[in-house]
């Protein structure tokens, strides 16, 4: 009989935790398959880890990790993963807008033979501008990535034994979920869903978290922006030396009396200093990667964990 691990990353879900355990729990109780919860809580402000601790009490399946600091929602659910014993894993979030309803279909499609089954927004009844920002997102990633991507897909859905096998020896202090996946070589299956409003609280999410995981996305999958610096590099020392001779000759065989002004000068000055912070930016972040990987810390340090 088939064991499926459930894993659920929490940062201030006091409002959802419950009922999606609850939730949870009726799924399997119907489908009559063992399975394990594990919650693991990035070191919530709020009640959830309590709340988690009086579940456990009822609901023996259900299993807590809270972290000893909010180690982001990219390290968290993928050291969870890592803890899992199930034959598969389903990454699901404690918001309902991965609705739970949804994991029948994703156990059918891991037993119809596929290891990766990855949710797929087809619509989402998020902030308009923020879901159209996220579709660009997505088309533009999977354009420039180095491997196939799907499309407007976060991580979240089921993962074979076999697969989660090779993430658990995978050290890697950033991972990128969904880029790690396709890197891995399985051919992903989806499952369209439409994606409800957050059922109850507020998103941790902001601008500032979502363009960290975006440009995050972007280094980890692509070299197309070092390859833009080096082109780009390249261009505009071609066009200067090219606009230095022009001027040059002007100067000495036509126009003796010939005077650009200052203003090309500084707009070009701008123009060049503007790309020379861009290049700076763009490679301080695959330093930082780099960096990362060299200092080797641990994907997460955990304050306590229960029922494992």
């Amino acid at each position: 009989m088939s064991f499926i691990s459930v894993v659920t990353p929490t940062f201030n879900e006091e409002d959802n935790i419950k009922d999606l355990c609850l939730k949870v729990e009726n799924i399997f109780t119907k489908l009559n398959i063992k399975y394990e919860h594990i919650i693991i809580d990035n070191n919530s402000e709020d009640n959830t880890s309590q709340i988690v601790k009086e579940i456990i009490k009822k609901n023996h399946s259900v299993k807590l990790i809270v972290n000893n600091k909010n180690y982001g929602q990219l390290a968290s659910p993928v050291h969870a993963i890592k803890q899992s014993s199930g034959d598969a894993v389903i990454l699901i979030n404690a918001d309902f807008q991965d609705p739970p309803e949804l994991i029948p279909d994703l156990i059918q499609s891991w037993k119809d033979g596929n290891k990766v089954t990855l949710l797929q927004k087809e619509k989402s009844k998020e902030n308009n501008l923020i879901d159209i920002l996220k579709k660009f997102y997505y088309w533009f990633l999977s354009k420039i990535s180095k491997v196939k991507l799907t499309q407007n897909t976060t991580g979240s859905g089921i993962i074979d034994k076999s697969i989660v096998d090779i993430i658990k020896n995978i050290n890697d202090p950033v991972p990128y979920l969904r880029g790690l996946l396709a890197e891995l070589g399985p051919k992903i299956n989806v499952l369209k869903f439409n994606q409800p409003k957050r059922r109850k609280g507020k998103s941790s999410n902001n601008l500032f978290s979502l363009t960290d995981i975006g440009i995050l996305g972007i280094i980890k999958q692509s070299k197309v922006p070092l390859r833009f610096m080096t082109i780009s590099g390249l261009l505009i020392s071609i066009f200067s030396f090219a606009c230095a001779i022009i001027f040059l000759l002007l100067k000495l065989f036509l126009w003796t009396e010939f005077e650009m002004g200052k203003a090309p000068l500084l707009i070009g000055l701008f123009a060049i200093s503007g790309f020379q912070i861009l290049f700076l930016g763009l490679l301080g972040e695959y330093i930082n990667i780099i960096l990362l990987h060299v200092r080797n810390l641990p994907l997460v340090v955990e304050k306590e964990r229960l029922n494992f």
